[in-house]
């Protein structure tokens, strides 16, 4: 689809579709969601599907989307009510419950290269803001790397079975050491 024209009617339609079947089989069955099955429910062929979303990850960052943007814009509420290192470790708890309870999500976000764009830019550029804040405040107790703190957030996510409420409990533990 070129940028300066608007999209087919059909084009929206089958995206439209395609996102709609992909939130239902990614929650159902997580990030290994059966690409096929999505095509199939939408109703529409494979190759469509892939001239949508030429990967994996594009669905499903698409399909996590909205979710991570609403995460995301409640780090600047957090900030606004709290010290920074408070502020740090709420939003890391919030979002370590938010993927556990978020089927696919703790998954997709568990990459050895993580991208820069996407939710995991949202991410990353959302958790980056409140370290260097908690960092500049001289709010930890020791440097820490945002790779390593995202990791350890994620491996709770996993960690937590599906219990968002066991995640921030185990994330709370994690966070005293910080």
């Amino acid at each position: 689809m070129s940028p300066s024209r608007a999209p087919r009617a059909d084009w929206t339609r089958n995206h439209e579709q395609l996102l709609a079947a992909a939130r239902e089989v990614v929650t159902r069955d997580g990030a290994e969601a059966s690409l096929e099955e999505i095509a199939r429910r939408a109703g529409v062929g494979s190759a469509t599907l892939h001239r949508h979303f030429p990967s994996r990850r594009a669905l499903l960052d698409e399909v996590f989307h909205h979710g991570i943007t609403e995460l995301c814009a409640r780090a600047e509420h957090i900030a606004a009510r709290a010290d920074s290192r408070t502020a740090l470790n709420r939003w890391l708890e919030d979002l370590a419950a938010y993927a556990t309870e978020t089927r696919g999500l703790a998954e997709a976000l568990a990459t050895d290269t993580p991208p820069v764009g996407g939710c995991h830019g949202l991410i990353r550029r959302t958790a980056a803001h409140l370290l260097d804040a908690a960092t500049a405040a001289g709010t930890l107790t020791q440097p820490v790397d945002l790779d390593d703190l995202l990791t350890l957030t994620n491996a709770v996510s996993l960690a937590a079975g599906g219990d968002p409420h066991r995640a921030r409990r185990v994330f709370r533990i994690v966070a005293a050491g910080l």
